[in-house]
C-alpha cells in the first residue's frame, strides 16, 4: 500500500509501506479520508512520541470501507462504512482497527465529513463531560473556539444545555463560533478574556475551562474559574512552564486541574469512550443537530499544503485529506 512518510527535512511524501496485519478482533479498512490534527504537526517535528505499538504513520482518525473482518468479529461485515479513532496510521490507504472502536457512518455523511468526527468530537466529549463533569445550566470557557475541538465543544455544550464563552483570534472565527451557538465570544488579540468572563458571569466565573494554550493562560484561567471550577488542559500551545504560581486559589476555590490527551488513553478507555459517544453523541449527528465543521479538503497529494494551513492557524474547523 501507499502511505505518507516524513523525510529528513520534515517534508511529507507518499511512498510504499507495509500493509497492516489484521488481528482476529479487528477490521481492515480501506481509508477514503483522514483529517489533520495538531498532534500530527508535533509528531512530524519529533515533538510527539508515538505510543508503544502504534503505527509511526501520521493520522489519528479516518473514514472508509471495511474490506476484511477478523475471525472473532461478528458485528461488522465487509462493505460497512465506518470511521474511527486511531493511535496512528491514518495517512495511508489501509488501517486495521479494533472492531470495538468502529463507528457506523450516518447515511447522509460523506467520507470527508465522517473523517472529521472521531478525534475532535470524542476529545470534546471526554473533556467536557467525562473529565470536566459539565452539567446543564453550567458555563464553559472554550479557548481556540474555531479549532476542530473547539467547534465540536461549542456544539456539544449547546446540545447538552450548557452556556459557552469562546475565545478566537479574528472576527471571522468569532462569527463562526457564534453561528455554532457560542453565547459570548472574545477576541483574545484585543480583549482580556479574564475581564470579559468577570463581566459576563457577574464576577462569578465559569464552571469549566477547556484549554489548549497552557502556560501563558494559566493565571488568567485560575482567576476565571468559580468555586469548584475545573480546568481541563488538553494542549500547551502557549508554553509548558508556569512561573510564580499561587496555589492558594486552588485551595480556597477548590479548583481541579486535569491534564488530558486522547491518544494516550488505553484501548479499554477508548472503547468505553466510543460506546459513550455512540449512545449520547452519534444520535445528534443522525438527527442533524450537530455536524463536523470542515475548513477545507485536500488530496493527500497536497498534504504539505494542508499542514501549512494548520501551522499558520488559518483553519476554522477541520482540514481533511482525501486518500485518492
Amino acid at each position: 500500500m501507499k502511505a505518507v512518510q516524513i523525510d529528513e527535512s520534515k517534508h511529507l511524501f507518499i511512498d510504499d509501506y507495509q500493509m497492516p496485519v489484521l488481528g482476529e478482533n479487528e477490521l481492515l479498512v480501506k481509508v477514503h479520508a483522514t483529517a489533520i490534527n495538531r498532534a500530527d504537526l508535533l509528531q512530524k517535528h519529533g515533538k510527539y512520541p508515538v505510543p508503544k505499538g502504534a503505527s509511526p504513520i501520521l493520522g489519528l482518525e479516518m473514514s472508509g470501507i471495511v474490506e476484511q473482518v477478523g475471525s472473532n468479529v461478528t458485528d461488522w461485515k465487509v462493505g460497512d462504512r465506518v470511521c474511527s479513532l486511531l493511535p496512528g496510521g491514518g495517512y495511508a490507504q489501509y488501517v486495521s482497527i479494533p472492531s470495538d472502536l468502529a463507528i457506523s457512518i450516518p447515511d447522509h455523511f460523506s467520507f470527508e465529513e465522517a473523517a472529521a468526527i472521531p478525534e475532535v468530537f470524542l476529545t470534546a466529549y471526554l473533556n467536557l463531560f467525562e473529565l470536566g463533569r459539565l452539567k446543564e445550566n453550567e458555563t464553559v470557557l472554550i479557548h481556540a473556539g474555531a479549532s476542530g475541538v473547539g467547534t465540536a465543544a461549542i456544539q456539544l455544550a449547546r446540545e447538552f444545555g450548557a452556556s459557552s464563552i469562546v475565545t478566537a483570534g479574528n472576527e471571522m472565527k468569532l462569527a463562526a463560533c457564534t453561528d455554532l451557538g457560542a453565547n459570548h465570544v472574545i477576541n483574545y488579540k484585543n480583549e482580556d478574556f479574564k475581564t470579559v468572563v468577570e463581566k459576563v458571569t457577574d464576577h462569578v466565573g465559569v464552571d469549566v475551562i477547556l484549554d489548549f494554550v497552557g502556560a501563558s493562560y494559566f493565571h488568567q484561567n485560575l482567576q476565571s474559574l468559580n468555586s469548584n471550577g475545573r480546568l481541563i488542559l488538553i494542549g500547551t500551545m502557549g508554553g509548558v512552564k508556569v512561573n510564580d504560581v499561587n496555589l492558594l486559589p486552588l485551595l480556597t476555590k477548590r479548583i481541579s486541574i486535569i491534564g488530558s490527551t486522547l491518544r494516550s488513553q488505553t484501548l479499554e478507555q477508548k472503547i468505553y469512550l466510543t460506546n459513550q459517544f455512540k449512545k449520547y453523541v452519534l444520535p445528534l449527528f443522525t438527527n442533524k443537530k450537530i455536524k463536523p465543521i470542515i475548513d477545507s479538503v485536500y488530496s493527500w497529494q497536497e498534504v504539505n499544503e494542508a499542514h501549512t494551513r494548520m501551522e499558520n492557524n488559518l483553519n476554522i474547523g477541520k482540514i481533511v485529506l482525501k486518500i485518492d
